[in-house]
């Protein structure tokens, strides 16, 4: 008579699901969100009071971008990030009479995170910003032309190839001074929210 195998213990899905949402610095409510599973449900699964579906755990990992799997077992490399976004679908945005186009090079799915931009000048152009979320930051290189750079009371010029990074979480502005048309390489990453 052949002896059973023991069954493994029922793994521990609540810690695991709490340290995802901690390591992503995402609350309840922001999970709940994102996921169309309710806080108190969320909840609940997190203190092991209730087992949860697996289209309710299928849900809870597409929110987190993890394996189903990493839920079951705890372990989360995230799922490899690998999407091209193709020169048609690049949306373009043009500022009101200021002379300046944002190509938007990232995909949605990135945004208020970290947003890449190639943004294009026209001589004169002056492109003002309001300050952003505390502690976000900008990060340019200019690929053409010649322009000002100025993040509340500092400015610096910059030449074709420099590079320039900086708190955006204050009133900012580009300026083009060259005579040709200034093109940038932008970056905004977005401050990280704190869990609640």
């Amino acid at each position: 008579m052949n002896k059973k195998e023991k069954i493994p213990d029922v793994p521990a899905i609540g810690a695991n699901l709490h340290k995802e949402r901690r390591r992503r610095q995402l609350s309840l409510a922001e999970l709940a969100a994102s996921s169309g599973i309710s806080k108190a449900m969320l909840s609940q699964i997190e203190s092991d009071k209730v087992n949860p579906t697996i289209a309710t755990m299928w849900k809870i990992a597409h929110a987190l971008n993890i394996e189903l799997e990493a839920l079951i077992t705890g372990e989360s490399g995230g799922k490899r990030k690998f999407e091209v976004v193709r020169k048609a679908d690049i949306i373009s945005l043009s500022t009101d009479r200021s002379g300046a186009v944002f190509h938007v090079l990232s995909p949605s799915s990135m945004a208020e995170d970290l947003e890449l931009y190639r943004l294009e000048m026209e001589p004169g152009c002056v492109h003002r910003s309001q300050a952003h979320a505390r502690g976000t930051e900008e990060f340019l290189n200019l690929l053409e032309g010649r322009v000002k750079v100025s993040a509340g009371e500092l400015s610096a010029t910059l030449e074709k190839g420099d590079f320039i990074m900086f708190q955006s979480d204050v009133d900012h502005a580009i300026e083009t001074l060259s005579e040709s048309k200034a093109e940038l390489f932008m970056v905004v990453r977005f401050a990280g929210h704190e869990p609640k």
